[in-house]
């Protein structure tokens, strides 16, 4: 069989642990024997960003700047615990935060539905997109452990010569400090990648923050969005039949539980990240979610919404076989192939990625699945493998 030609390359960043081993297996089993794989590669394993003293992470971000599209694996972000394991320079910083601050932008996440597994909040019966926002926060943010009594202040100079400054906290004693900023030019691009997400879905698209609270830094995301929704797209929205609000996110949680989905729910960076990994294990499991950054300028950056599967990793150094679900990982590979033959008018690329997700679906509805989705099949008595055998039964459906 002829593999499927690539014109373009595709930005490659490998990771970490469980999903490193699982990403390689995926390469070789699903996309090598039928594609001529294409990729930018980088080495995102901690122990490459320790020894580049994380250049490599600004590489590959710069190089999904310049190829559009790329895909990624999981990747530890480090802490002192991590610190002491991998003997690392410093706790270096996210790596996904690093490469989001590159590309700004918005994620969106959407869960993969299988007719046999219910979400487990009954109400659910139409997906919940997150849309979250992938700039500043506390992924960019600076922090400092207090080690005894002292004064703590926020301090601006501006280049006009205005200057700020408030005491925060004035320490009895040791604790803990942390700056995090925002910028409106994200904010309304954040803001834009909503609406349009919205209006090319058709549906409603819920925003939350707590402003009553951070009446500054959540008031400006709760204004900006305001402003260019009725500036740009409230006659659309109506046109379309959809509806933009606003929400206390204490509340849209509690109206989140209570609704049948089918809406896009926009969060703050942090607040995206944690509802992200509610909304997925409510409708089955964090290995069953799409995950995909789209910039202001239309690059994209496909990768699986979960973290390395630390234990699964060291059950695997001990020889033990593990069932740890792929399939996030598949559809970041599926996500960025289909992307890339999309720009490139390459029909059987994103014909091949389209048979690869419906493979996986197929023998994910005949019950052959992972132990995370085992206990969770209803009319019908699943039969759960390992990884390897979860995958070589996929190549055997795609052939």
């Amino acid at each position: 069989m002829d593999k499927i030609k690539m014109t373009a390359p595709i930005v490659e960043m490998d990771g970490d642990e469980m999903t490193r081993i699982i990403w390689q297996q995926i390469k070789d089993e699903l996309i090598l024997p039928f594609v001529d794989l294409k990729t930018a590669y980088y080495d995102l394993g901690l122990p490459e960003r320790n020894r580049t003293d994380d250049a490599v992470t600004t590489e590959a971000g710069e190089a999904i700047k310049k190829y559009g599209v790329g895909v990624k694996c999981a990747t530890i972000t480090p802490n002192d615990q991590r610190l002491e394991e991998y003997k690392l320079k410093k706790i270096w910083k996210s790596p996904n935060g690093t490469i989001r601050a590159i590309l700004d932008g918005t994620v969106f996440r959407a869960p993969i539905l299988l007719d046999r597994i219910k979400p487990v909040v009954k109400t659910w019966r139409k997906p919940i997109t997150i849309a979250r926002h992938a700039y500043g926060d506390i992924y960019r943010g600076t922090e400092y452990r207090v080690p005894g009594k002292g004064k703590a202040e926020l301090i601006f100079n501006g280049e006009d010569g205005t200057i700020f400054r408030e005491i925060i906290y004035d320490f009895e004693g040791p604790g803990v400090l942390q700056g995090t900023f925002n910028k409106d030019s994200s904010i309304r691009s954040f803001a834009h990648a909503c609406f349009r997400y919205a209006l090319e879905a058709e549906q409603d698209l819920w925003f939350s923050a707590k402003d009553t609270i951070s009446k500054k830094y959540d008031g400006t995301f709760k204004s900006i969005f305001a402003e260019i929704f009725e500036q740009a797209y409230r006659a659309a929205f109506e046109k379309a039949g959809i509806s933009y609000f606003y929400t206390l996110i204490d509340d849209a949680v509690a109206r989140v539980i209570r609704s049948e989905g089918g809406f896009i729910w926009a969060c703050k960076n942090y607040d995206g990240d944690v509802m992200s990994d509610m909304v997925s294990t409510a409708f089955g499991s964090l290995a069953m979610m799409t995950s995909v950054l789209v910039s202001p300028d239309g690059k994209f950056e496909y990768e699986a919404a979960h973290g390395t599967v630390t234990r699964h990793y060291y059950r695997y150094l001990k020889g033990e076989e593990t069932s740890t679900n792929p399939v996030a990982t598949i559809f970041a590979w599926t996500g960025a192939l289909a992307k890339r033959g999309e720009l490139d008018g390459n029909r059987e690329l994103v014909e091949y990625s389209k048979k690869l997700e419906a493979a996986v679906l197929q023998i994910l509805d005949e019950g052959i699945c992972t132990k995370d989705l085992a206990g969770l099949y209803e009319g019908l008595t699943p039969r759960p493998v390992s990884t390897t055998a979860f995958i070589h039964e996929i190549r055997n459906r795609l052939h």
